[in-house]
């Protein structure tokens, strides 16, 4: 008799939870259920795609973000994970070696001019990196007949992307159809397109391929805003503006920030590690919106009323000057909210009629963690949408009435395949920092291009600390960055009290996603110009609106109540889950909510581990 194969108890719990399925979906034992997604879709495997049943094709996803499915009995519920990142799994011999690496190799700094990014070597414009589309149907078809075309178009997408370009060379990017089926419903819907990307990493924000479709095939205008633009210096921004009307002359661009820094920071390096506050029950201060209204009023040329809008931000430039937003809001500040849960799945044609019903209608788009619903946010003037440092926060898209003639619609952020470095795009935040398997080549790629050990002021773990000497010249791994990093700040295993290397290195790259480490990449050509275009007329321009909005902004805050001590452990702690951070953004404030907190907020103060604060940065 054969031996048995062993059962793990992942298996056994696996074919619980399949049971447990079948018998709520009243299906027969021999009878495999499907998955809990209303599209119908196969079930997705940790060794294959979710829409690939081919032999020839298989590739490892791995799934980020997943949430608890609580089910009732009798009642066919909606499936928290349908719009989960799909990202590409890598080997366990993968990490292993790069970790190896980051023990043995030496950090340099490179050279400046290894900061200058083309968006030509990133994305190759032409190529098979493009992103999928809607397929071809009528209304003869069924809705089961497109859901197997577009799922059969999608697997072919994917495969002529593997097949051309090495899996290796390419970046992370999206291998979930449902949140594809997102960004085609927000593209059908909108009149003007409104393309989000982070000042610091805007080439790998920015799609070429999605620009030429909305430009040339949809015939729509495309708006880019740069954004965090108080991350940046004016010069950086103002050179990125120039790159990108150059490169696409059909492209309104401007500058956005939601939090404007109370300080600038362009030759103080210690300046990063200014939390940026956002005080809360208080109207949003952004630095923007006026522009887009602008930019708005010049493509619509008169055909739709936007003085509603108009009227609306001198409203709230009055309010913020005078009072504070109190918990019973006026009638007129009311914003109509629309949850579009399924309305990605209706077999609808796209709009071509422009303005319908005289309103004009603003699709945000972008990759996850560059601002899209702190830009919405911005815009309202108040906390509308839930924020979250955590990429994919934004399950599915909603629409926004601002004005009763303008309409905002978030999109689910979307990261669409290129050739860049993976670790760049994880110092850019559209990986959960808190899921990454490896995170210590990214500290190495990040101390490579910026000096974190000064910027943190670290002492090199092997070396004594009664020896300044050679502590200045000692030369730092970015395993001995982390070890570092955890002596500095307590971290520290919980059974053996070794330092926690892992939560260090996790640690440091929260603080550059959040901007408190600022890495920033640069134009071609900017560090052979860059002392003209800091004398350059619109740098000086950018200065001064930031300035301006700046002083705004101290002249509301001398208005307040001194911060709570809630705040301050918010600004002084440094979460090590991302989790924890969505609490922390998601949090209103209430009265209620700083009740027992002042021992807490009093200890600390005192606490010896707390390094961001203005006297030691």
């Amino acid at each position: 008799m054969p031996r048995k194969k062993p059962f793990s108890v992942k298996q056994k719990k696996k074919q619980l939870q399949e049971r447990r399925e079948r018998k709520r979906q009243g299906l027969p034992d021999g009878v495999r259920s499907s998955s809990h997604s209303r599209s119908g879709s196969h079930d997705r495997h940790e060794e294959q795609t979710d829409t690939s049943d081919s032999e020839s094709f298989t590739l490892q996803v791995r799934k980020i973000n997943q949430q608890p499915a609580l089910w009732k009995a009798g009642e066919q519920g909606y499936d928290p994970n349908r719009f989960r990142l799909h990202l590409e799994k890598e080997s366990r011999e993968e990490i292993e070696r790069r970790k190896k690496v980051t023990q043995e190799k030496i950090v340099e700094l490179i050279p400046e001019t290894e900061l200058e990014v083309d968006i030509v070597d990133v994305y190759k414009p032409g190529s098979v990196l493009d992103f999928p589309k809607r397929s071809p149907w009528n209304y003869t078809m069924t809705k089961e007949q497109l859901l197997v075309q577009e799922e059969k178009a999608f697997r072919e997408y994917l495969e002529k992307i593997y097949s051309t370009f090495d899996p290796v060379k390419l970046s992370y990017f999206e291998h979930n159809l449902e949140t594809w089926r997102q960004l085609w419903r927000v593209l059908e819907m909108s009149d003007v397109v409104l393309l989000i990307t982070d000042i610091r990493h805007p080439v790998i924000h920015f799609s070429p391929a999605l620009y030429d479709y909305v430009t040339q095939e949809m015939k729509r205008n495309i708006i880019l805003v740069l954004n965090k633009i108080d991350l940046a210096p004016p010069s950086l921004v103002a050179a990125w503006k120039h790159y990108f009307q150059q490169k696409f002359p059909q492209l309104h661009v401007l500058c956005f920030t939601s939090y404007p820094r109370e300080k600038p920071g362009e030759t103080d390096p210690s300046a990063v590690f200014q939390k940026r506050r956002r005080r809360r029950r208080v109207r949003t201060m952004a630095v923007g919106p006026k522009q887009l209204l602008k930019a708005c009023e010049t493509i619509t040329q008169g055909k739709v009323d936007l003085s509603s809008w108009k009227e609306k931000m001198d409203r709230d430039a009055a309010n913020t000057r005078h009072e504070e937003l109190t918990d019973e809001e006026d009638e007129d500040d009311a914003v109509l909210v629309e949850h579009q849960t399924d309305s990605a799945m209706e077999m609808c044609a796209p709009v071509d009629e422009l303005y319908k019903d005289g309103i004009l209608t603003v699709g945000c788009v972008g990759f996850p963690n560059v601002g899209k619903s702190s830009l919405i946010n911005g815009l309202v003037g108040k906390k509308v949408v839930s924020v979250s440092r955590t990429p994919g926060h934004t399950k599915y898209f909603q629409t926004y009435f601002l004005t009763p003639t303008v309409k905002l619609c978030d999109c689910p952020g979307l990261i669409f395949p290129s050739l860049v470095d993976r670790q760049q795009q994880i110092l850019a935040g559209i990986y959960p920092i808190a899921q990454i398997q490896e995170p210590y080549t990214s500290v190495g790629y990040l101390s490579a291009r910026i000096p974190v050990q000064k910027l943190l002021k670290l002492r090199h773990p092997n070396v004594e600390e009664d020896r300044p000497g050679e502590q200045g010249e000692a030369k730092f791994t970015a395993w001995d960055i982390c070890e570092a990093w955890a002596e500095k700040r307590g971290y520290k295993t919980a059974k053996a009290a070794r330092n926690d290397v892992f939560r260090a290195a996790n640690s440091i790259l929260r603080l550059t996603v959040d901007g408190r480490l600022c890495l920033c990449m640069r134009p071609p050509g900017y560090t052979m110009q860059k002392a003209d275009w800091q004398q350059h007329a619109e740098t000086l321009e950018i200065a001064a609106l930031q300035e301006a909005h700046r002083q705004q902004s101290k002249q509301s805050s001398e208005d307040e109540d001194e911060i709570s001590s809630s705040d301050q452990e918010d600004d002084e702690k440094d979460h090590d889950a991302d989790e924890e951070e969505e609490e922390e953004d998601e949090e209103e404030g209430g009265e209620g909510g700083d009740v027992g907190k002042g021992h807490k907020g009093a200890f600390l103060s005192k606490n010896k581990f707390a390094l961001l604060r203005d006297d030691e940065c």
